[in-house]
């Protein structure tokens, strides 16, 4: 038996063993590299695939090629480009089984939205990774990355993931959730100053605190809005040490990464970045297209809607969730109120005219930009956006600047603020530079000519 007819028979019994849900995020991109000298050699896609398979489901998986091989094998999850290495991290044998129970609380309690779950996210290239993530959090709420923190541009899906997460662990455990959003904790805050009958505030000050930390999970969503409020601040500082030094999850989202929240005190945006920081990216346009449909199907649309229109939405609506799937819903109103009028892309272009963000394009995206040459001179986002002044960060640094410049039609103050709060004449200094050095560095020229056409 070859290791495709092998494997092809492992994922099969998987499937049996696993939701539908589990396994499509964590086995159905897997392959088989090899098997050697007792050794099973499986390729996953990301590298949170391997401490998650290795953590939660490495005895599933053992004893089901035993199963087939009749043999025993240690397991080592490796990425693609790893193959070719001479060393490989070898991972341990861990047994966590996923808790279970009679939910403690519901939905509607935990102040979740049941609309939002794993199922109907719509997974692509720019949100692997935080959905991912998201996931491995949900079935092991408190061990896995804690906290977690999710950023990205509004209408990305960071709330759906949140309510996701939220959703998975009532559905599944007896844990204690609440979501609340970081206006609701400081109003619930500031009702602490109240008095009562007696005259005292003692029972506000109880209320306060079997809220937030009488729970095992606690969801923050759009924790910049804390920024100027510094009472409010260390009373979350305090609620943080309470839940995390008891293993509660906590999970945190913004629409810009702790680094850039200049305006919260530092001892938070450190233990932020304890656990594990996810950035959701804005979609691509297959990812557009695939919301779009889902949007569609499950708003179970009488009228057809052709591909063509489907497209000419996608590829001219820009990035926000919330938007594309407003445009199906204006669609379909303009259509009625039109006496029925098929649906066409002149239709189209004319019921979405004054909805459309002009000149909105994947290519002109800075997130774009950054995510494209950081992977090209193999450092992270992250590193581009911080402080780190090494000439192996700062120089990609320089040339995304010039690029996010030159190819999109943001400001200077802009770019910097996308850069982790750079001051404008930071930005200025380095297209300036780049530019003077294209001229007389052919290099340099064809570095960042292959890089803009990625971008394109």
């Amino acid at each position: 038996m070859n290791v495709a007819v092998l494997w092809t028979n492992f994922l099969n019994a998987i499937k049996e063993e696993v939701t539908s849900l589990s396994y499509e995020t964590w086995f159905s991109e897997t392959e088989l590299y090899e098997l050697k000298d007792e050794k099973a050699t499986i390729i996953v896609p990301m590298p949170i695939h391997k401490k998650h398979l290795s953590d939660n489901y490495y005895n599933l998986i053992c004893e089901t090629l035993n199963t087939i091989t009749g043999t025993n094998f240690e397991l080592e999850f490796i990425l693609k480009d790893e193959i070719v290495k001479e060393e490989k991290n070898f991972l341990t044998q861990q047994d966590r089984p996923m808790p279970s129970g009679v939910p403690y609380n519901s939905a509607a309690q935990s102040n979740l939205n049941p609309n939002y779950t794993f199922d109907n996210f719509i997974v692509g290239n720019s949100n692997k990774f935080a959905h991912a993530a998201a996931l491995s959090v949900a079935e092991n709420p408190g061990k896995m990355y804690n906290p977690l923190f999710i950023y990205g541009n509004s209408g990305l899906g960071k709330t759906h993931l949140m309510h996701a997460i939220g959703n998975y662990i009532i559905q599944n455990t007896n844990k204690k959730v609440l979501y609340v959003t970081s206006d609701q904790f400081i109003q619930d805050f500031i009702g602490i100053n109240k008095k009562d009958d007696s005259g005292t505030n003692f029972n506000y000050v109880e209320f306060f605190k079997n809220k937030y930390r009488n729970v095992d999970v606690l969801i923050i969503d759009d924790i910049q809005f804390l920024g100027g409020a510094t009472q409010t601040q260390q009373e979350f500082f305090h609620t943080f040490n309470i839940l995390y030094s008891d293993s509660k999850q906590i999970i945190i989202s913004s629409d810009r990464s702790p680094d850039d929240l200049k305006l919260l005190e530092d001892r938070l945006r450190t233990r932020f970045c304890w656990g594990l920081t996810v950035d959701i990216f804005p979609p691509d346009f297959a990812l557009r297209v695939a919301i779009l449909r889902k949007k569609i199907s499950a708003g179970a649309v009488e009228k057809e809607i052709p591909d063509d229109v489907i497209e000419y939405i996608a590829s001219n609506m820009g990035s926000d969730v919330r938007q594309l799937e407003g445009s199906i819903t204006r669609l379909i109103a303009y259509s009625t109120i039109m006496g029925g009028a098929n649906i066409t892309v002149d239709l189209a272009i004319e019921a979405l005219k004054d909805y459309i963000n002009k000149g909105i394009s994947e290519k002109n995206d800075i997130h774009k930009i950054q995510k494209i040459v950081s992977e090209y001179f193999q450092i992270t986002v992250e590193d581009m956006k911080s402080k780190k002044r090494s000439s192996n960060i700062a120089f990609p640094r320089q040339i995304a600047m010039y690029l996010c410049r030159t190819l999109t039609n943001e400001s200077f103050p802009k770019i910097g603020t996308e850069f982790g709060g750079k001051d404008h004449s930071t930005v200025m200094h380095s297209v300036e530079k780049i530019e003077k050095e294209i001229k007389t560095n052919k290099e340099l020229a064809n570095i960042i000519d292959k890089i803009q056409q990625d971008i394109h």
